[in-house]
């Protein structure tokens, strides 16, 4: 692989990248965890319902992150139409596995649309 190749950011949460849902406290077949992987933010997983909620993506690869991204819609603090967009950065951090655990929300309802790791796969 070239070093170009190498240290080019990915999006690690993408089922095409070989990522999973591998764990996720509620599933609506309607509306499944693997929604949050598939890299469109027209589809999405939601809770049905009680808090906390959780989901896992596993990435079968142990990646160097730098930015963690989430579409959502979880309170009021969102305009009509537009997603609730979260962005974290991190002084860089290697992962395998991310776990997110959503404690409480404005409705009994939240829908995850997309999350979006940035980063490069780690040499081993």
């Amino acid at each position: 692989m070239k070093t170009e190749e190498r240290m080019k950011s990915t999006n690690f949460c993408l089922s095409t990248e070989g990522a999973d849902v591998i764990l996720a406290t509620s599933s609506d077949e309607k509306y499944p965890p693997e929604n949050i992987i598939d890299g469109r933010t027209e589809t999405f997983w939601t809770t049905t319902g009680l808090f906390p909620q959780e989901f896992i993506i596993c990435f079968h690869k142990c990646v160097i992150i730098s930015k963690l991204t989430i579409q959502c819609y979880l309170d009021l603090d969102y305009k009509e139409g537009e997603l609730q967009t979260e962005e974290f950065s991190f002084p860089e951090f290697q992962a395998t596995h991310l776990r997110f655990i959503i404690l409480s929300a404005f409705d009994t309802f939240v829908s995850v649309h997309r999350v979006t790791a940035e980063g490069i796969a780690r040499d081993i």
